[in-house]
């Protein structure tokens, strides 16, 4: 039996074992089963499965993608996790810069081809920084929209056959604004400022959403795409 295979009974079996767990508890069985070959994703709109991943396990690894396209908000939040959280933040970048990709696919490609901007600046770098891990966490909750709602808190990723965790899938806004209260976590100021998904700053990527719209409703608003392409 191949080591991957291995690690979907694993993940399998955990999707089952700690679905009732808290967060806490599974991020440190991540830790306990794969140590330095863990790492959490992290697209810094808040720290928090970065600051319950540190509380278990010091000195994890956030991995941060900068797409070129961030807010100064956004890039400020990850340098302040850096600088006050027990943590290790690694800088993802594509292998194009913007103005190399607008050389070759012209400008705005996010608003023509979001689709293909989306994979050359966050899909390509992910999968290519995931290379040194065997397991890595996300933030995804079930309540955010409903293509994350059966998101499972453990599964296998086949696509990059490595174990996927979702620690707060669980969770609702109710309980992060709970755990960001109790806690201190840091959070992206963009979301004092009506921001309830934050992703990259161009409108046609990320906008406020209109009364009553669920969080992600600013995410490539009007265009029927409602994933970056991360998570499918």
């Amino acid at each position: 039996m191949s080591l991957a295979t291995d690690y979907e009974a694993l993940a399998n079996a955990a999707a089952v074992e700690l679905e009732e767990a808290p967060a806490q508890e599974i991020l440190r069985w991540a830790a306990e089963h794969f140590g330095k070959r863990f790492c959490v994703t992290s697209s810094m709109e808040d720290a928090v499965v970065a600051h319950l991943a540190s509380s278990v396990f010091p000195g994890v690894d956030v991995v941060f993608l900068d797409t070129g396209y961030h807010f100064a908000e956004t890039i400020g939040t990850r340098d302040a996790v850096a600088a006050v959280m027990p943590v290790n933040v690694i800088t993802l970048k594509p292998l194009k810069t913007v103005a190399e990709q607008d050389a070759e696919h012209g400008p705005n490609l996010h608003d023509r081809d979001p689709d293909l901007c989306c994979s050359l600046r966050k899909v390509e770098p992910l999968n290519r920084g995931l290379g040194a891990y065997d397991a890595w966490a996300t933030g995804l909750r079930r309540d955010e929209s409903p293509s994350r709602a059966n998101t499972p808190v453990v599964a296998w990723d086949a696509k990059r056959r490595k174990v996927k965790l979702a620690p707060i899938a669980r969770w609702t806004q109710a309980d992060v604004d709970a755990y960001v209260a109790a806690n201190g976590v840091l959070l992206n100021p963009l979301l004092w400022e009506g921001y309830t998904s934050i992703g990259c700053s161009p409108l046609s990527c990320t906008a406020k959403p209109g009364e009553g719209e669920q969080g992600r409703a600013g995410r490539w608003a009007g265009s029927g795409k409602t994933e970056c392409g991360i998570h499918l």
